[in-house]
């Protein structure tokens, strides 16, 4: 018997004893549809696990002579693990990339996190002493005025000559007769002393007229010659007389701050006026003095030390 012969053979055999080629069973009954349910019994599985193949559809016959059973051969599907899709798994992988690099970058940030916060800390443990450092500078604000002056260069006759000429033209358009004289001072700066009637007018109040005159003096000297000069403008010996008043101010002030343990805020000066309130008082050691407000309303404010 050859080997197709033989093939045959077996499937025959196996189809007459119940057993298919694929793990089956044969099963026969009235109609088709009873096999088919005989067969889902027998394997017990559901209908859409099962699958068959029809060996007689089978037929009912004339009153029952001549029938013929259905016959099917069935067996239940194979059920392979459903692979995963590689999209599934490569979102997957996607994702456990990027929690990994999550983590990681969490841990590179965290450290740079620290350093910040300890920097804040850092600069927030600074601030009441840069709030203490600030109080000092204004404690110290006299600095302004009592610090060291630039160095003045030597004056020049041809200066001296343009700010006597200066000052006599600007007094002869208001009308004033005046003598004016110069000479130079122990610090190098030029004094310019004026006489003549009523200076009053000169002095303005509190000064402020012979000050504006003495600014433009200064313009007018350090125009015409290099270096810096200064030009100091007085008659009646006001200065001095300023000065001896605004020492006995300090002093008043100084007390009224004491008893009343209140700050006191003067009255606008330049900066010579100012200069003289912090020298005053300097050596204090129950008040302080600092300046406030911008030219020419900058003031001296005077304050009971902590």
């Amino acid at each position: 018997m050859s080997v197709p012969e033989q093939i045959a053979d077996d499937e025959l055999h196996m189809r007459k004893e119940g057993i298919g080629m694929k793990g089956s069973i044969r099963v026969s009954a009235k109609t088709l549809d009873d096999a088919i349910t005989e067969a889902l019994i027998q394997l017990g599985v559901t209908s859409d696990k099962l699958e068959y193949e029809v060996i007689e559809k089978g037929s009912a016959g004339f009153l029952g002579i001549g029938m013929k059973q259905a016959v099917i051969e069935a067996w239940a599907k194979e059920e392979k693990e459903p692979e995963p899709e590689k999209k599934d798994i490569k979102e997957k992988e996607e994702s456990s990339v990027e929690e990994s690099k999550d983590t990681v970058k969490k841990e590179q940030v965290h450290p740079e996190k620290e350093k910040k916060d300890k920097r804040s800390r850092s600069s927030s443990e600074k601030k009441p002493g840069s709030g203490k450092e600030k109080s000092v500078r204004e404690e110290k604000d006299y600095s302004e005025t009592i610090k060291e002056s630039p160095e003045l260069a030597k004056v020049e006759e041809q200066t001296i000559t343009y700010v006597e000429q200066f000052v006599h033209d600007t007094l002869k358009a208001m009308n004033m007769a005046v003598e004016v004289t110069s000479s130079i001072d122990e610090d190098g700066a030029l004094c310019v002393e004026m006489k003549g009637e009523q200076m009053g007018i000169l002095i303005g109040k509190r000064g402020q007229t012979l000050d504006a005159l003495q600014y433009l003096a200064n313009r007018v000297a350090n125009k015409h010659q290099d270096g810096y000069v200064r030009v100091k403008l007085d008659t009646e010996n006001y200065r001095a007389r300023r000065e001896e008043t605004l020492k006995h101010l300090a002093k008043n002030i100084a007390h009224k701050v004491k008893r009343n343990r209140r700050p006191v805020v003067l009255e606008p000066m330049n900066p010579y006026e100012r200069r003289i309130i912090h020298s005053a008082l300097q050596s204090d050691p129950y008040v302080t003095t600092h300046s406030e407000g911008e030219e020419p309303y900058r003031k001296v404010v005077v304050t009971l030390k902590k």
